[in-house]
């Protein structure tokens, strides 16, 4: 009787392993075959330089490290007297050159009436000087709009929604035209980049769903790849000044797969979740065929 029950247990516990063995096979084959995964993902976003129009001191710093700020919103400003001095002037411009303009079409309509007392060539030159006039007066219109529009620029507004980061701008800088002044995370370009070996590139397509789970992060987060990036450096081709390519001549018996780029883009992220760029990530990515067949939303490199 011990015997039977023995030899029950241990068909039992046979039983047992064998399935354990199938399930962690299934795993293995969906995580490594189906679903290319890979632990070398980063959180990326673009990083917007921010930097004035016009030159000046900067009188006002209008956000603090770290702000989130949104499109539109003022960041610094820049010492608007001179440039209140400009408008002021071509305002005083365009005053005289309308008058210039009046005096001429008065004097060109003076010598129309006279004709005959009048000579042709004076008559010709009266009408020059008022197409003379007119276009000095929209010279000075032209020179006005760029007068204001750099008396608006001298306030200086976030061009996209993100957070200011490592800021070091402060009042009494002096910036000139085009110098960086701050640095912004552009919060609506954050993705993730999964850095997939070239052996696997093949089995993802643009469109397929995506697993991701930030380290230090217990949820996982979903979304599409989005494009495949066409090209990566080429280590053993160097330039060369004979416009011939330049190969390495030595061969490495051990030969690593290439990482490939693949960009993906995410679905809504829960607000407790902080998109941080340079966050490490892992990536699965998995089509429609391996949803069907089960695959896991998370896995690592092989």
């Amino acid at each position: 009787m011990k015997t039977r029950y023995a030899l029950a247990i241990r068909l039992l516990v046979t039983l047992i392993m064998v399935v354990l063995a199938v399930f962690a096979s299934r795993w293995l084959w969906n995580t490594y075959e189906r679903a290319p995964s890979t632990r070398d993902g980063r959180v990326r976003a673009d990083i917007v330089t921010v930097a004035p129009d016009v030159a000046g001191w900067v009188v006002d710093v209008l956000v603090i490290d770290n702000q989130i700020v949104r499109r539109g919103d003022p960041l610094f400003q820049i010492d608007r007297s001179r440039y209140e001095i400009a408008v002021q002037q071509a305002v005083a411009a365009v005053a005289r050159e309308r008058a210039d303009l009046a005096e001429a079409r008065r004097e060109a309509d003076r010598n129309d009436e006279l004709g005959d007392l009048v000579s042709l060539e004076e008559r010709q030159q009266s009408r020059t000087r008022v197409q003379t006039a007119e276009a000095t007066l929209r010279q000075g219109i032209a020179d006005l709009a760029a007068a204001r529009l750099n008396l608006d620029r001298t306030l200086i507004l976030a061009p996209v929604n993100g957070v200011v980061t490592n800021l070091e701008l402060r009042p009494g800088d002096y910036l000139a035209i085009g110098r960086e002044a701050l640095a912004l995370v552009d919060s609506d370009s954050l993705r993730v980049e999964g850095y997939f070996e070239e052996t696997k590139i093949q089995r993802i397509r643009v469109g397929d769903r995506a697993s991701v789970r930030l380290m230090g992060e217990s949820r996982v987060l979903h979304g599409r790849v989005n494009s495949i990036a066409p090209a990566i450096v080429d280590r053993e081709r160097t330039p060369s000044s004979d416009l011939v390519a330049n190969i390495d001549p030595n061969f490495n018996w051990v030969r690593l797969a290439q990482r490939v780029p693949v960009r993906i883009e995410l679905d809504p992220v829960p607000d407790d979740v902080r998109l941080i760029s340079g966050r490490t990530a892992t990536v699965v990515v998995r089509s429609a065929e391996h949803d069907d067949a089960g695959a896991r939303d998370e896995g690592v490199d092989r």
